[in-house]
């Protein structure tokens, strides 16, 4: 991102939860005015950081009784992960090696799961596991594959999700993905703001008992509202929207409830835990957590659509198609 465009940001400091499947006790800041706290008292999030990390979200079923993997255990599952998931490993002119596109060089997956060794980043339920969809949501995700299978023949750019349409990355929250996992954030008295890589967003969060907008108004990322608990910024995010395939977080509903915790717990760590709920989507609330790591170094523009010639291929091949049939 543009230095100028970061010097104009109110920016956001986050503090993590803990690695436990229990909830534990906000992690103690760092005495002392300087380091891990702001000018004005704050505790103090700002800087460059990554969530990149091999571990899934859900438990994979070979690991269903083992929520903690050994040193040992987990140096060979690094191995296979970062073997397995080398994309140069392809027989070049199959419809597979088109469909993976980028090589090897583009993608940053990392090579280490959490420092935790936990075998999924949700933590409750004690399973790993996602809840049960209720029958209205496992309906949405079979419409949602249906309409992802058919971007293959689309018509317009409108039947691509938002994502591939370059208006967000993903709805809310935020997890590691193949590469731009970075985040800037920002810090300013009665406000924290955090820029995401990819496709650029920045979302700007007022600290303090201030209201959540009308729930008329709804927004692409949501309405969101911070406060600190100790050390920890918690953040709510109401108000999203349903207007585009991809505008909500695995198969909710717009009135999806997302509360975060960001906690500093080392020069170059924060925790960071998020908790999603929606009765229409899911048989009861359920809670993940990561690191986020520092890095040293910028975060440059990502212009995504801007000459965004994958939409134009896309629709290009989908005319292809139909011209076969």
């Amino acid at each position: 991102m543009r230095a100028v465009l970061i010097a104009t940001l109110f920016v956001l400091a986050l503090s993590p939860l803990d690695a436990q499947t229990k909830a534990p006790a906000a992690p103690a800041v760092k005495a002392g005015a300087t380091g891990w706290k702001t000018p004005w008292g704050d505790p103090d999030l700002q800087g460059t950081w990554s969530n990149q990390t091999l571990t899934p979200l859900e438990r994979p079923r070979e690991f269903a009784d083992k929520p903690v993997l050994t040193e040992a255990e987990a140096a060979a599952y690094e191995k296979r992960l970062v073997q397995q998931g080398n994309v140069d490993n392809r027989t070049p002119g199959t419809e597979q090696d088109v469909s993976l596109a980028y090589n090897q060089v583009w993608w940053d997956r990392g090579n280490k799961i959490v420092a935790d060794r936990r075998t999924s980043l949700i933590v409750d339920p004690a399973d790993g596991r996602i809840p049960q969809l209720t029958p209205a949501a496992q309906k949405r995700r079979a419409e949602d594959r249906a309409a992802s299978a058919a971007e293959k023949t689309a018509a317009s750019w409108l039947d691509f999700d938002v994502y591939s349409r370059c208006i967000i990355r993903s709805a809310l929250p935020r997890l590691s993905t193949g590469y731009n996992n970075n985040y800037e954030i920002v810090q300013s008295p009665g406000y924290v703001a955090i820029l995401q890589e990819q496709v650029h967003e920045t979302r700007i969060i007022p600290l303090g008992n201030t209201a959540h907008l009308p729930s008329t108004v709804r927004q692409w990322l949501g309405d969101s509202r911070g406060h600190w608990e100790g050390n920890t910024l918690v953040v709510e995010t109401t108000n999203f929207t349903d207007e585009g395939r991809g505008s909500t977080f695995q198969y909710a509903t717009k009135n999806m409830k997302l509360v975060e915790r960001f906690t500093r717990i080392s020069d170059r760590t924060i925790d960071y835990a998020f908790t999603v709920s929606d009765p229409e989507t899911w048989t009861r609330p359920w809670t993940a957590k990561l690191p986020w790591n520092r890095i040293d170094g910028l975060i440059y523009e990502y212009a995504c659509h801007e000459g965004n010639y994958g939409m134009e291929h896309m629709l290009s091949a989908a005319r292809a198609a139909d011209a076969k049939k």
